[in-house]
């Protein structure tokens, strides 16, 4: 996080950040889940509970009724399941049901809103995800950073966003609805937070009688 205050006038700021990255998850499919978490539903130990807490909160009571009337579509109660398999379910659902829409507005959809208009970026896929995950019991935190997409790497991109699960044995494993699929090695994680709204990537304010316009431009390639 850097934060920038400024006691001269000026008519443009611009921010430009080259990072390079080495990536190590090769095999995101290569991790083992503690056993009593291996099938859903599970309990978590006493002193994960504690500290999850603050990833565990609930939405509002309509939202919770929303969400669980959606995962019933996916996963009907008391059907057997493996926990990964039905976060995985989860996400390819998203994937596949909802339309992909590039928002520049600020802000994310609630989950409601995702389901209701059908759409969404993927700040709101990963927050739809979050709240379906919470409603099943398990601690879900919000990823913004950036992905790899080979086929788009020559043309301008914008950041992304998924949301990771905690997964006993095996810590913070993460889902993009987006794309579908577990998160690997095209995934390059900046900031998390247990909530969507803590992590945007640039916001600010000006004094004057001047309007603003923002450009963002992002290109993520292989070395």
């Amino acid at each position: 996080m850097a934060i920038a205050n400024f006691t001269e006038p000026t008519q443009q700021l611009t921010v430009e950040s080259e990072v390079v990255i080495q990536q190590y998850n090769e095999s995101p499919l290569d991790f083992i889940v503690a056993d009593y978490a291996i099938n859903y539903p599970f309990v978590y130990d006493e002193g994960d509970q504690f500290l999850l807490s603050p990833y565990r909160v609930l939405p509002d009571q309509r939202t919770r009724e929303l969400l669980n009337n959606w995962i019933f579509q996916v996963w009907k109660m008391g059907e057997p399941v493996q926990t990964y398999t039905l976060l995985q379910r989860l996400t390819e659902t998203i994937n596949k049901t909802l339309i992909y829409n590039v928002r520049e507005e600020p802000g994310v959809q609630s989950a409601g809103e995702t389901l209701s208009l059908g759409s969404g970026s993927c700040r709101d896929f990963a927050l739809l995800f979050m709240e379906a995950v919470k409603c099943l019991g398990l601690a879900a935190r919000f990823v913004s950073g950036y992905l790899h997409a080979p086929l788009m790497s020559s043309q301008v991109g914008s950041t992304h966003a998924w949301a990771e699960v905690y997964l006993p044995g095996v810590g913070w494993k993460g889902f993009d609805p987006t794309v579908g699929d577990l998160v690997g090695t095209d995934h390059i994680p900046v900031a998390v937070s247990r909530l969507a709204e803590s992590v945007p990537p640039i916001s600010g304010s000006f004094t004057g009688t001047a309007s603003s316009k923002l450009d963002v431009g992002v290109w993520v390639s292989e070395c």
